[in-house]
């Protein structure tokens, strides 16, 4: 059984966008737009969200057609999710990238690629382990055998 949640008011909308850390949108001479309340938020997929609160935010209620739109299309969350970030601080999921359980330094990736003359994609795949073997044996197939 799915939970109904009621419209939110102009007031929630800006809390919810104040929890997530949404920024205000300034207009050209570097002020707060006037006609509306206008947040951003930046994704890590690199899309921009834009949010605008009509004036006064205040305690007025959205409609629920309204209402609908502006979770769906600006703020691309969940009825549950939005009513979980305000009143419980709960940020929506927003697909935080995963920090790499390993990684190669950036100075022996260079020199694979660059000096070894390994494709990127071979040594994208090499775990340290191989990759520092790969420059092992590159380096000894440098040096010749003694006379």
């Amino acid at each position: 059984m799915s939970q109904k949640y009621p419209p939110g008011t102009r007031d929630d909308h800006e809390t919810f966008c104040r929890n997530e850390e949404w920024q205000p949108v300034h207009n050209a001479k570097g002020q707060k737009v006037r006609h509306h309340a206008t947040y951003e938020l930046a994704l890590y997929d690199g899309r921009i969200l834009r949010t605008r609160i009509s004036r006064p935010v205040d305690r007025s209620t959205y409609g629920p057609s309204l209402w609908g739109e502006i979770l769906k299309n600006q703020l691309e969350v969940a009825p549950g999710e939005f009513w979980g970030c305000v009143k419980g601080g709960i940020l929506p999921d927003r697909g935080v990238p995963e920090a790499p359980t390993s990684s190669l330094p950036l100075e022996l990736v260079i020199q694979l690629t660059k000096t070894a003359k390994i494709p990127e994609a071979t040594v994208a795949a090499m775990s340290k382990e191989e990759a520092i073997k790969a420059m092992n044996d590159f380096w000894t197939s440098m040096v010749s055998p003694p006379k």
